[in-house]
């Protein structure tokens, strides 16, 4: 009977030590994923699309680049911005104008964020399943999740193009629901509700919350 309370205490105790360690510093390392069966909700979103960053139609109905884009393309174009006809083959063998569909529907307070309509999800070599929201020329806060059997870890990287330099905003406290069917098919179909501490602005919530429907890619082999 001794033996068996003594065993009951060290439990307890170790619990206790191993909330310290998730709690430290007001951030824990992992939540537990809670698996549906059938997730749901209004994902329609996935079936919108936008071309990549800085492609857009121009006034003489031309897909076109202007922003962040190859610099060789700016001598295919005129004064107007029409690209030359002759151009238009080499033009477009240069710029991507994929139609890129939607996996991402969310919301959030974070720092030089305008908004992203995607996350990429990409299986590792030991089957971490790793994935990043897309910045871009306005979006400098992209949201990172790590799924690893039942349990997620996500994190924000903010890289500021301005005095605040890279800053690493760890996870506070959350949840995440993930439809298990078509994760065992190799698509994250999500409803996820993070916080995150602020180690810029202590005092100042951040937050992200959201939808996800994205398929998980195979990471590219090194080429020999």
């Amino acid at each position: 009977m001794k033996a068996k309370l003594i065993t009951i205490v060290f439990l307890i105790l170790l619990g206790i030590s191993f909330k310290t360690i998730e709690k430290e510093n007001g951030s824990i390392d992992k939540i537990k994923i809670e698996w549906v069966k059938n997730l749901e909700g209004d994902f329609s979103f996935k079936e919108d699309w936008s071309y990549p960053e800085s492609v857009y139609k121009n006034k003489f109905g031309q897909l076109t680049c202007d922003g962040i884009c190859p610099p060789e393309i700016y001598q295919m174009k005129d004064e107007s911005g029409r690209i030359y006809k002759d151009s238009l083959q080499t033009f477009y063998k240069i710029v991507d104008t994929t139609h890129m569909s939607h996996s991402l529907k969310s919301e959030n307070r974070m720092y030089e964020y305008v908004g992203t309509n995607f996350i990429n999800f990409e299986k590792q070599k030991k089957g971490t399943i790793k994935g990043e929201s897309l910045t871009g020329v306005s979006t400098h806060s992209k949201l990172m999740i790590e799924i690893e059997n039942n349990y997620c870890s996500a994190w924000v990287d903010f890289n500021s193009i301005r005095d605040l330099g890279q800053n690493t905003f760890p996870l506070e406290n959350g949840t995440i629901k993930i439809d298990k069917l078509l994760f065992d098919k190799g698509i994250i179909k999500a409803v996820f509700d993070f916080s995150f501490k602020n180690t810029i602005t202590p005092d100042e919530k951040l937050f992200w919350k959201g939808q996800i429907y994205s398929k998980i890619r195979e990471q590219a082999r090194n080429k020999m």
